[in-house]
């Protein structure tokens, strides 16, 4: 049923992205805007429609509303040396319910002519987010070395990504069983896939078993952030 809603990227999606690669200005975007709205865009939709059907069996708390889970493709340029306006792939995230977009651990994909990217974590924590992450993983490191251990994510995605320091954070022990672990600043599987798989009928399952695959994971890392987040008090409503 999610196959039907979904029609596809088509070959002028590629053909406007190479072209906007090498025309990443205004003069050039703003008369194949129509172009992008018809070919890029209405397509993402399509396919985060589709996405949210297959989710709302294996992570429903993640299912989103197609128009805020994808990106703006206009570049915040405020403090960038690169000023280029426009990025040049499209982005969609699925965050959990009720977290915000970086508030918890979520889903990602994007689309370009270089790639399919796919991935999911937690990508840019606050530091009282990671901290909290920390603690959970500090308490429980068997069950998330089995998570992130599992033959099918490493199959779909390979290793773990994220930034590590180069020592055990305050806190915890040098020894500490996961020590290793809590290194990291963020806890993300990422892939890139060929290109070609953008214009294929293959995409949408090749997102989904991968998102499927990392929802043990998702759920784990947003247990502790959900349990910390304050209560909506009945008279904050009123």
């Amino acid at each position: 049923m999610a196959r039907s809603t979904f029609s596809g990227f088509s070959k002028d999606f590629a053909a406007f992205f190479r072209g906007l690669a090498r025309n990443n200005h205004r003069d050039w975007f703003l008369p194949r805007k129509p172009v992008f709205e018809e070919k890029v865009k209405e397509p993402m939709r399509q396919l985060v429609e589709a996405l949210n059907v297959e989710i709302r069996r294996f992570a429903p708390l993640h299912v989103t509303d197609p128009d805020k889970s994808i990106y703006r493709i206009y570049r915040d340029t405020r403090f960038s040396k690169d000023k280029k306006p426009y990025k040049e792939h499209l982005a969609a995230h699925f965050p959990r319910q009720g977290m915000g977009r970086d508030g918890a651990a979520g889903y990602y994909l994007a689309v370009s002519h270089k790639a399919l990217a796919v991935g999911g974590g937690v990508y840019m924590p606050t530091p009282e987010m990671l901290r909290t992450l920390r603690n959970h993983i500090a308490e429980r490191p068997a069950e998330f070395r089995r998570l992130i251990g599992s033959k099918t994510l490493r199959k779909l995605f390979g290793e773990m990504h994220g930034d590590q320091l180069s020592r055990v954070p305050k806190g915890f022990a040098a020894d500490h069983p996961a020590a290793d672990l809590l290194r990291y600043k963020q806890y993300v599987f990422y892939v890139e896939l060929p290109p070609d798989l953008v214009t294929s009928p293959e995409l949408f399952g090749e997102v989904r078993k991968r998102f499927q695959a990392l929802t043990p994971l998702v759920d784990f890392l947003n247990a502790p952030l959900v349990a910390a987040r304050p209560k909506t008090r009945m008279e904050d409503l009123l």
